[in-house]
């Protein structure tokens, strides 16, 4: 069997032997939920960091232990999930030895032993494939290194458990077909499913990663973004994402889309454990010229700024953003959360953003350029037998069975008829983009109204806050019941049901702050729901 016919399944039979299960767990509240057969540790659900070390310090737990329950969880739950694209067959011995490194006193960080997750974008020097789920990378030689931020989890002692599925490069290839509009689709991993609602679209580009963590298969995950692929799934599949300021992570060993968006971040189930994460990739790297000031703008411990009275004094710009049509309830169900971050002592300013809609071919035009440019000089440091996006183009004609069965590649195509950086084109699109969600949006609207950051419900602000560069940070707030309506054709849109969350950003190198108003904000709320893999969003009367 060649490496181009290996199916997923088949990375993920290398998995532990069955472990026994118990009956019961608690969800986020404490809430004592009824455990499936199939649902093997239900004590790692809603786990943090904290837990899992307190487990590892009193001896109840070892690493090697942890890591092969959560392979465990991983083989038997992500049968329905289809969030892990591959394991790692050095995750025990990985584990082994911090286990040794713990009883010698030695302790790395508060990731010391804790399994992780990272997307397979990422490249790893080491038994493992990064492929950014395109069977075009399966057979490519391994990175001759590690990622800055692989390295760094190394560095911090964390168990690279394997790798997550993702929208196929990125989300940055084509459309969806024949109107199926999904994320997390790749020609590597198939379909990764929503663990809420195993049938509805997991957001992308970094599904897997946010699938795995609301599922409760790793601590916590990397996810990695252009334009809101760690903030939207993370609010689709429940759980905290964190996007960093472009330059504070550096992106070093990538597999890229933007060099002016592209980041990797946190995705965990609290903030907590978004800021431990955080503080262990962060930092400057050599390869990395956007992160040449990281090291000096970076907090050595983020968790320090995990204040439960964060919001008091808070002057935060409100961006309310409801739909069109049937607008009374969505305003109803926002408000108790709107008056919570009042009564917590925030004062709330209502905005409004610029109309972005004129600068979206702009915007476009910037991630395509740069997309052309970046992908070959990846390639290149791969050294596989594809080189240059034109020969991308052509692998996935050639395998048009395979890779172009869902989607397309209109966005390679239309990126591969893109000059290089210094057409005026390119330039005026960055001056432009940048001066419009920068100079005239978030720093312009802060400076304006004497703002410390943003605050919105769901993913309004994302992109602005993307494109810029600048850092965002979304809450779970569970489910939401939404009444049924008509569309602006008069159609009946029926009652459905929903994941909810608060994003918070600002501007550059201002994560201090959004982990403050975001952790502070989590206290009050609670929100986390964990998903029980129903086959479908349940009718509404």
């Amino acid at each position: 069997m060649n490496k181009m016919s290996q199916t997923r399944r088949e990375f993920l039979l290398t998995g532990t032997a069955g472990l026994a299960a118990i009956a019961f767990f608690r969800d986020a509240e404490g809430e004592i939920i009824a455990a499936t057969a199939a649902d093997p540790y239900p004590e790692l659900v809603e786990a943090t960091i904290s837990d899992l070390q307190a487990q590892m310090k009193s001896g109840k737990l070892t690493s090697r232990k942890l890591t092969e329950m959560y392979l465990e969880r991983i083989k038997q739950i992500d049968t329905k999930t289809h969030s892990v694209l591959e394991l790692n067959p050095d995750a025990l011995a990985i584990a082994d030895a911090m286990d040794k490194e713990r009883k010698k006193g030695k302790m790395r960080s508060m990731l010391h032993g804790i399994p992780v997750l990272i997307k397979d974008n990422i490249n790893t020097a080491d038994k493992m494939h990064t492929t950014a789920g395109s069977l075009a990378l399966l057979d490519a030689p391994t990175p001759k290194q590690d990622a800055a931020v692989a390295a760094n989890l190394r560095k911090a002692g964390a168990v690279i458990m394997g790798k997550t599925n993702l929208s196929e490069w990125a989300n940055f290839r084509a459309n969806p077909r024949n109107g199926r509009g999904t994320s997390g689709w790749s020609g590597r991993g198939g379909q990764t499913n929503m663990p809420y609602f195993l049938d509805q679209n997991p957001s992308g580009s970094s599904s897997g990663s946010g699938v795995s963590v609301s599922a409760n298969l790793c601590a916590v995950a990397i996810g990695t973004e252009t334009n809101g692929s760690i903030i939207s799934p993370a609010f689709t599949n429940g759980v905290v994402g964190l996007k960093p300021t472009v330059g504070l992570v550096p992106r070093s060993g990538i597999v890229p889309i933007s060099h002016t968006q592209d980041t990797a971040g946190p995705m965990a189930r609290t903030v907590t454990d978004a800021a431990i994460l955080l503080g262990a990739i962060a930092g400057s790297d050599s390869r990395d010229p956007a992160s040449a000031d990281a090291d000096k703008r970076r907090a050595k411990d983020y968790t320090k700024f995990l204040d439960p009275n964060g919001l008091k004094g808070a002057r935060l710009g409100l961006l309310m953003v409801p739909p069109r049509q049937n607008p009374e309830p969505f305003k109803a169900y926002w408000q108790p959360f709107i008056d919570k971050l009042r009564a917590a002592g925030a004062t709330l300013v209502d905005v409004t953003f610029p109309d972005y809609g004129p600068t979206q071919p702009d915007r476009l035009n910037i991630l395509q350029y740069e997309f052309k440019t970046n992908i070959a000089k990846y390639l290149a440091e791969r050294g596989g037998q594809y080189k240059t996006l034109a020969d991308l183009i052509k692998f996935n004609e050639d395998h048009k069975d395979t890779e172009l069965q869902i989607f397309g590649q209109e966005i390679f195509l239309d990126s591969q008829k893109k000059g290089d950086l210094t057409d005026k084109v390119y330039l005026d699109a960055i001056e432009k983009v940048h001066k419009s969600v920068r100079e005239d949006g978030i720093d312009g609207l802060m400076a304006k109204n004497n703002l410390d950051a943003f605050v919105g419900p769901g993913v309004a602000g994302v992109g602005t806050a993307a494109v810029a560069g600048y850092p965002s940070i979304i809450v779970p707030l569970g489910l939401r019941d939404i009444p049924p309506s008509t569309n602006q054709a008069g159609a009946v849109v029926p009652a459905t049901t929903q994941t909810t969350g608060m994003l918070f950003f600002g501007t550059a190198w201002s994560e201090p702050k959004l982990i403050k108003y975001a952790y502070a904000f989590e206290q009050l709320t609670k929100g986390r729901v964990t998903p029980q893999f129903l086959p479908t969003i349940p009718k509404k009367a």
